[in-house]
């Protein structure tokens, strides 16, 4: 006879169950979606996510289940939470760099190209749209 499921063995597999769903989006993501800045979301928003659920479960597993208090994966949670925003900042940094440059290898994604920051622009940002050009809203 097997013993009965418990609350905490419930809420440890759906806070896994629910990691593995966000990691295999954020990863399916990654590989399917085809420029740069389209890719950055998979990582550093849905992976991101999905370890952190995975973690936060192995947290109840051990704090619930086995009575021990861990704090190896409360630190990695607030690694990854800290690091991952950060990174995906500077590769869009470089990215918009490269861009400006004129350097080749930017890959077209389904919404096509993304215009050249200005040369007045700083070097990591796009200038929004004056009133009269293209992509102003105004009269497009």
């Amino acid at each position: 006879m097997s013993a009965p499921v418990s609350l905490a063995e419930l809420l440890v597999s759906f806070a896994i169950v629910l990691g593995g769903v966000f990691a295999l989006v954020g990863s399916w993501g990654l590989v399917r979606l085809p420029s740069l800045m389209e890719r950055l979301h998979g990582p550093t928003k849905a992976t991101t996510l999905g370890l952190g659920a995975m973690l936060i479960g192995s947290v109840l597993w051990f704090q619930l289940i086995k009575g021990e208090w861990t704090t190896h994966e409360l630190l990695v949670t607030l690694f990854l939470f800290l690091t991952a925003p950060i990174s995906a900042n500077l590769i869009a940094k470089v990215h918009l760099l490269r861009l400006q440059q004129g350097q080749p290898g930017e890959v077209i994604g389904p919404a096509g190209s993304p215009p050249a920051p200005s040369a007045e622009a700083e070097w990591s940002t796009f200038e929004a749209p004056r009133e009269g050009s293209a992509g102003d809203m105004a009269g497009d």
